[in-house]
């Protein structure tokens, strides 16, 4: 597969622009350029190669992804030795940007959960605090939850907050009133008792103490939308968040769908001022500020593993790196099939990976409209949009091409934070989810066809919902699952990882590497989206200090 090609940069008043050789860059080494007024050049300066040819290190981070990005930074806070290897030629993973005409597209981030308020702080500012990089970024808080509609049927707005959602779905469903009360009164003192379980750490978790958690965690979410409601729309409007896990609810534990629920709701969704890309940023520029080492456009080939213990890696340049311990950021697949090799590869591994299926791509369409939103009817910045109500067969459309009943979401930044794009204008991300396979079977002469007419039949439903849409598109790009594929490099495209069924939870997974001094982070390892894939990098370098310590390898 050919390495993905420098992404154009552009400037943006406020936002960082930071990607080597772009005109941010040339500016900054050359001197000879200044930025424009109000844009934030990043502090940090691109290691010359000489720099990173060190032969030893404490840590080899593989890949600068999420997890990737806040291990290593935790790391190297502590003294650690780190390199960090990124076959991109920017950090981030999913979570970055990248520029069209006048317009800087965010790839991935709709909606940023566990940041708080100001009273009620969440634990992604903890953190963020802790890799000192909470200061650096500024966010920007969303008042609603989401719009839902299906045409004709349901067109609803839910707030972020507990009495608005309720408020808002008994007016919607006066005969579900008291049905509504006891859901919301379910997933609430269902994840009390998970916060006391688990984040409180009670060293007595029994049936006796905490009957809800056991009574319900495993159970399928389905079963219990339909223990409580008997409309459909009304299932519909609190079970859409399933497009956030990438399985519908009848295969998708009550626990998760209630996490997900009580987060966006009590932590409130949010957005980061200039985008992902400024996140990756911060953290990369903290992580080399004490004194990491990174290499971009630079892959790990190979990891080194004598006697059943990581004894170092080796770059798609041939470098060769002596370590005692490696995180990967690397999908599972690749961290043990393509790094590792059978031959040193842990049964315990190989099982797990026979027993697991990838999860769901992405068909994406990139909107820059010469418009603000409200010139097209766009009052909400997250809407999901539904041609049915039932989540079997929105499923079942996921490994088809046809878009023309695809459930899909459509976020416009711009409606929380209306500096985002150029003064005048606004963009969208239209998402649906896609699996890879039947895009893999399109021959090449076909796949350009097939491309633009599944976002036809996308561009249609939208201007359905918001007339004027389409005659205000200035940029428009459009990303196929393979598109996801080629730049991700991860199986099937997926930045959910692993499909997150019951048996697949992380109770049932041993909290012990497979392979001694091998360590692993990211959606594949644990939950998808950015709180939990920020927080598990944390989580596996603080693995790694404690192993550390015990073996008295002093960072």
């Amino acid at each position: 597969m050919p390495r993905p090609s420098p992404v154009k940069t552009c400037w943006k008043r406020s936002r960082p622009s930071w990607k080597r050789g772009s005109r941010s860059s040339r500016a900054v080494e050359g001197g000879t350029t200044e930025p424009p007024a109000g844009v934030i050049v990043p502090t940090f300066r691109f290691p010359r190669r000489s720099d990173l040819m060190a032969t030893e290190y404490d840590v080899v981070v593989i890949g600068a992804g999420n997890a990737g990005l806040t291990a290593a930074a935790t790391l190297a806070r502590k003294g650690a030795r780190v390199i960090m290897l990124e076959r991109h030629n920017i950090p981030g993973g999913c979570a970055t940007s990248f520029c069209r005409g006048r317009f800087e597209f965010e790839v991935s981030l709709h909606q940023l959960s566990g940041m708080g308020t100001p009273e009620f702080p969440g634990p992604l500012q903890g953190l963020l605090q802790g890799l000192g990089v909470r200061d650096k970024l500024e966010f920007v808080r969303m008042e609603d939850l989401y719009r839902v509609m299906v045409p004709g049927r349901l067109d609803l707005v839910l707030p972020a907050d507990k009495g608005g959602v309720i408020g808002a779905l008994q007016g919607r469903f006066p005969a579900e009133r008291e049905n509504i009360g006891r859901f919301f009164d379910l997933v609430y003192r269902f994840f009390s008792e998970v916060i006391s379980a688990f984040y409180m750490k009670d060293p007595e978790v029994t049936p006796e103490k905490y009957p809800l958690y056991f009574k319900y965690a495993f159970r399928d979410a389905q079963s219990v939308l339909d223990a409580h409601f008997t409309d459909p729309l009304l299932k519909l409007a609190v079970g859409i968040y399933w497009c956030y896990m990438g399985l519908p609810p009848r295969l998708l534990a009550f626990g998760d769908l209630a996490a997900i629920l009580f987060a966006y709701i009590e932590l409130k969704p949010c957005h980061i001022k200039g985008g992902s890309q400024t996140l990756s940023n911060a953290i990369v520029d903290s992580f080399i500020g004490n004194g990491g080492h990174v290499r971009f456009n630079c892959g790990a080939e190979k990891i080194i593993v004598r006697d059943g213990a990581v004894r170092g890696v080796v770059t798609e340049h041939g470098d060769q790196i002596t370590t005692r311990y490696v995180l990967s950021n690397a999908s599972p697949i690749t961290t043990f099939l393509e790094l590792i090799g059978r031959d040193d590869c842990p049964a315990v591994a190989l099982d797990e990976l026979k027993g697991a299926s990838y999860s769901t791509s992405f068909f994406t369409i990139f909107a820059g409209l010469r418009c603000e939103p409200e010139a097209v009817g766009i009052a909400e910045a997250t809407n999901f949009i539904c041609a049915q109500t039932d989540f079997d067969r929105d499923f079942a459309l996921t490994r088809t091409l046809d878009c023309d009943e695809s459930a899909f979401i459509m976020s416009c930044y711009d409606v929380s934070d209306p500096g985002f794009s150029p003064p005048g204008a606004c963009q969208c991300a239209i998402v649906a989810m896609k699996y890879a396979e039947p895009w893999l079977q399109v021959p090449p002469e076909r796949y350009a066809a097939e491309k633009y007419r599944c976002a036809e039949a996308i561009l249609r439903r939208v201007e359905a919902h918001f007339p004027g849409f389409r005659e205000q598109i200035e940029e428009i790009e459009i990303a196929t699952p393979l598109t996801h594929l080629r730049y991700l490099a991860q199986p099937g495209g997926s930045p959910y990882g692993f499909e997150q069924h019951v048996k697949d939870s992380s109770f049932f997974r041993s909290p012990k590497p497979p392979l001694k001094g091998l360590y692993c982070a990211g959606a594949w390892y644990g939950q998808p989206g950015y709180q939990p894939t920020l927080a598990s990098g944390v989580a596996a370098a603080r693995a790694i200090l404690r192993e550390m310590k015990a073996q008295e390898v002093k960072p």
